[in-house]
C-alpha cells in the first residue's frame, strides 16, 4: 500500500506547526478530537504503542454567558444535571438513554448509511437510544429547545454544540448534531491528542509503516496519470478536488453529480501565542478545555443564520480551545497557546480577528493585554493548508440533513464511483467532518469488498 501526500508533512486537517513563535505548538486545524476518542476505527489500531495519548481536560466545555457566569458540560452526566438546575431533568431524558448504550449507539450512527446499515442493523440493546435519537435528533436545536428547557443555560449549552454542523440552528438535524457532541463528551470527554494534532497523523502513519505501508511526501496528484496502476485507488478528495484529477474516469452524470455537491460555510482561524492563561471571568472557563463564546441560543442562532445568509455577524459565534492549560509542552514556561474560530461565508475575504477578539473580550476583560503574538488564517489560507478546504470549508461540504445522508451523491454504496477501482474516503462521504477516521475506514471496506472480493471484519 502506497500513500501519496501533496504536502511536505502528512496530516491534513491534523497537522501541528509553530505558527506564531518559537515553542509554541499550534494546532493548525482540529484541535479538540471526541471523535477520535470515540472512533470505532481508531480504537481498532494500536496508535497508544505509536506515541498517542489523549488528554482530558479539568471540564470538556464551558459556554459563557454574560455577568462572569458560564454553564458547563461534564464528564458525569449527573453532574451537568445539577449544574442545570431545573432543566436537569430534561437533560437527563435527552442523554440518558444515549448513554446507556454509548458504544453501539456511536458505533452506528458513525457507521456506513444505505449499505451497511440494511445489512448491519442496531443490536437490540441500542434500540431505545437510537428512537430517542431519531425522535429528538432529526429537530432543529431551537425547536428542541424549546419543547424541552425553560432556562437559559441548557439552550445555551446544546446550542453551542449544535452550531458545530456549520448551520442555521432552526434547521434540521443540528438536534443531532448537539446531541452526539454532547453525548461524546459525557462518553468519552472532549480530549486533546499529547503534543498536538499531529501525533495523530503521526501515530497512524507509524502503524501503517509497521504493517509494510510507504507514504510519499511533496507528491502532488494532479491526474490519473501521477498514480502508480492499483486495482484500487482511494481518493482522501472532496468532489471538485476529485473531478481536477479523475473526471475523465467517470461518466457524464456522476461527473455533474459531484459538481453539484454544496460547499458548507468557511472559518476564520485565529492562533495566540500569550503571556499567561486567558482571564475568563468565570472560573470554569478557566478549567475547560473547550470554550463556546456566543451568549444565548438566540444570540447564537442569529449569529450562524447570518453566516448562512452570506453576512458576518458582529458577535459571531466563536469555538475556543486552551490546550496548554492541560498539555504544558505546547508553550515555553508561563506561557501558553491559545485556538479559536468562527464561521463565515464560503470564500469570506472580511478579516474577522477584531470580532473574535471582542468575543473573548467581553468574556474575558484585558484578553488583548496578554497577546504576544497571532497568526491568522482566512478562507483562502485554510485552502491554501489543505486544498480540501475549498473557501475555508473544513467540513467536506454542506451537512444539512439531505447532505448528511446521501454524501457527495445517491449511491447504494457512497464510497463507491462508476469507475470500479476509484473509491472516495474523504469527509464528503459519511459520517462526513470530524478526525475519526471513519470515512477511509468504511471507503476501505467497499474496497476490499468490491476489488478483491473481500469482506471487513
Amino acid at each position: 500500500m502506497v500513500v501519496l501526500e501533496a504536502e511536505e508533512s502528512i496530516g491534513g486537517g491534523t497537522r501541528s506547526a509553530e505558527l506564531t513563535l518559537p515553542g509554541f505548538v499550534h494546532d493548525i486545524c482540529s484541535a479538540v478530537h471526541p471523535l477520535g476518542a470515540a472512533s470505532p476505527a481508531f480504537r481498532k489500531l494500536p496508535l497508544e504503542k505509536h506515541g498517542l495519548s489523549w488528554i482530558q481536560p479539568d471540564l470538556p466545555l464551558a459556554h459563557a454567558l454574560d455577568g462572569g457566569h458560564a454553564v458547563v458540560l461534564h464528564r458525569s452526566l449527573d453532574e451537568t444535571v445539577a449544574e442545570l438546575g431545573d432543566d436537569g431533568a430534561a437533560w437527563r431524558k435527552l442523554f440518558g438513554p444515549l448513554l446507556s448504550g454509548f458504544d453501539d449507539i456511536v458505533a452506528y450512527l458513525l457507521g456506513p448509511p444505505i449499505a451497511g446499515r440494511v445489512s448491519r442493523p442496531p443490536p437490540v440493546r441500542a434500540l431505545p437510544g437510537m428512537l430517542r435519537f431519531a425522535v429528538s435528533g432529526l429537530s432543529s436545536v431551537t425547536g428542541l429547545s424549546k419543547r424541552s428547557f425553560s432556562l437559559e443555560g441548557a439552550p445555551a449549552l446544546l446550542g453551542g454544540m449544535a452550531a458545530h454542523a456549520m448551520l442555521p440552528l432552526d434547521r434540521s438535524p443540528t438536534a443531532g448534531f448537539g446531541l452526539l457532541i454532547g453525548l461524546l463528551g459525557h462518553g468519552v470527554g472532549w480530549p486533546v491528542a499529547a503534543g498536538g494534532s499531529q501525533s495523530i497523523a503521526d501515530a497512524l502513519a507509524a502503524h501503517l509503516r509497521s504493517l509494510g505501508g510507504e507514504i510519499k511526501t511533496s507528491h502532488r496528484v494532479r491526474s490519473m496519470n501521477d498514480l502508480p496502476r492499483a486495482r484500487a485507488t482511494l481518493f482522501n478528495l472532496t468532489p471538485r478536488r476529485l473531478l481536477e484529477v479523475a473526471g475523465n474516469s467517470f461518466p457524464t452524470r456522476f461527473r455533474k453529480l459531484l459538481q453539484r455537491f454544496p460547499l458548507g460555510p468557511g472559518i476564520f482561524k485565529v492562533d495566540w501565542a500569550l503571556n499567561g492563561p486567558v482571564p475568563w471571568t468565570s472560573e470554569a472557563c478557566r478549567r475547560a478545555g473547550t470554550v463556546h463564546l456566543g451568549g444565548t441560543l438566540e444570540e447564537l442562532a442569529a449569529a450562524e443564520s447570518a453566516v448562512a445568509a452570506g453576512r458576518h455577524p458582529e458577535r459571531p459565534y466563536v469555538l475556543i480551545v486552551q490546550q496548554s492549560l492541560f498539555d504544558p509542552g505546547r508553550a515555553p514556561a508561563g506561557k501558553h497557546t491559545l485556538w479559536g474560530y468562527c464561521h463565515v461565508p464560503n470564500g469570506s475575504g472580511v478579516d474577522m480577528t477584531e470580532s473574535i477578539e471582542s468575543q473573548i473580550e467581553r468574556f474575558a476583560p484585558s484578553f488583548r493585554d496578554l497577546i504576544i503574538a497571532r497568526n491568522v488564517m482566512g478562507p483562502a489560507a485554510m485552502e491554501a493548508h489543505d486544498s480540501n478546504f475549498i473557501g475555508g470549508d473544513i467540513s467536506g461540504g454542506l451537512q444539512d440533513l439531505r447532505h448528511m445522508f446521501v454524501r457527495p451523491s445517491a449511491r447504494w454504496n457512497l464510497y463507491t464511483t462508476p469507475n470500479e477501482s476509484i473509491y472516495i474516503c474523504s469527509s464528503s462521504t459519511p459520517p462526513g467532518g470530524g478526525v475519526h477516521g471513519m470515512c477511509g475506514y468504511h471507503a476501505a471496506g467497499a474496497a476490499l469488498k468490491r476489488s478483491f472480493g473481500i469482506t471487513q471484519s
